[in-house]
């Protein structure tokens, strides 16, 4: 089957290990995704309780189960903590595209941790999943954002406005693509 997830993969790169969520971390998520900073563009209210964050942990086992996407905690070698998370949702295997998301602890923002685990999370997707088409949806005032898909490579393709109703409001995304070609053609020149 194209792009089967059999065993959950763990991740590693220089300084990060991305593995499995489970009910153990709902103390660490709801540490982070409680922050109104970190949800500011989440499209949910920040997590006000533990059952919020298992809630949360309960989707990344049924999108997994469901084979619709996956999502990995981000930790720092040697530490458990889980300080993020990141990965594929919205994955249509019969069109080999998937979208990524990715969120972290505002603790660790600006360490280029953020970059690390979406450069892992991405190889794996066209090397495993056999994507050909990896997709970001990032609101128009989020820049962080923005400028973190870029320097992966993706490429603004345009505007949706009014795309998601999110929090009482409707919210206008840029789509931001990667194609494996051009992700192939990146890592052939580095």
């Amino acid at each position: 089957m194209t792009g089967h997830v059999e065993r959950f993969p763990i991740l590693e790169t220089k300084r990060l290990i991305l593995r499995k969520i489970t009910t153990n971390d709902a103390s660490s998520i709801l540490s982070y995704l409680s922050d109104k900073e970190v949800m500011k563009y989440f499209g949910l209210e920040p997590f006000q309780t533990l059952e919020d964050a298992l809630e949360e942990i309960s989707w990344y086992e049924s999108i997994l189960h469901e084979q619709t996407g996956i999502r990995w905690g981000i930790t720092l070698k040697g530490q458990d903590e889980v300080i993020g998370s990141c990965g594929f949702h919205q994955w249509v295997p019969k069109h080999h595209r998937a979208e990524i998301g990715f969120e972290l602890s505002k603790l660790y923002w600006g360490q280029g941790i953020a970059s690390e685990a979406i450069r892992a999370v991405i190889q794996y997707g066209f090397e495993h999943l056999e994507l050909q088409r990896i997709q970001a949806l990032i609101e128009p005032p989020n820049i962080p954002s923005q400028r973190l898909v870029e320097k992966q490579g993706f490429i603004s393709e345009g505007l949706l406005r009014s795309y998601e109703y999110t929090c009482g409001k409707f919210d206008d995304l840029y789509m931001y693509s990667l194609l494996k070609r051009d992700f192939d053609k990146i890592h052939r020149s580095l």
